[in-house]
């Protein structure tokens, strides 16, 4: 969904209660979800050394491409989620998540939102 030059991109992170701090992308995740966090996530912070453009490679530059419907300035805002199909949705963050190579988030700014409490059936 897309709001203005926001795009939400939700994601579930695991079926049971963890700590945001320890979501990881599925190492079968697509390549749609890799470009979308990629292309449209936050920049990452300042490493130990400038990567040239002439030194990246064309696989590199693929996952950073963004995509047309989106625009190139869309930001991305992150949803992320603990939920089963019994006690529903455990915890949820927003934040701005930056993926790093070894598929853990880097979160520049992340914030926890209410769980509504589950109705008695």
């Amino acid at each position: 969904m897309k709001v203005n030059d926001r795009a939400l991109f939700p994601f579930k992170y695991a079926d049971h209660p963890k700590p945001l701090d320890r979501a990881l992308l599925a190492s079968n995740a697509s390549p749609t979800r890799r470009r979308m966090l990629l292309g449209h996530g936050p920049e990452p912070q300042e490493g130990l050394f400038p990567v040239d453009e002439d030194l990246t490679t064309q696989e590199y530059e693929e996952l950073h491409e963004t995509f047309e419907a989106l625009g190139a300035s869309t930001k991305l805002v992150c949803l992320f989620f603990t939920a089963d199909p019994e006690r529903g949705i455990h915890a949820i963050h927003w934040g701005d998540a930056h993926l790093e190579p070894d598929r853990t988030f880097t979160w520049l700014y992340s914030e926890q939102l209410p769980v509504a409490p589950q109705p008695l059936m």
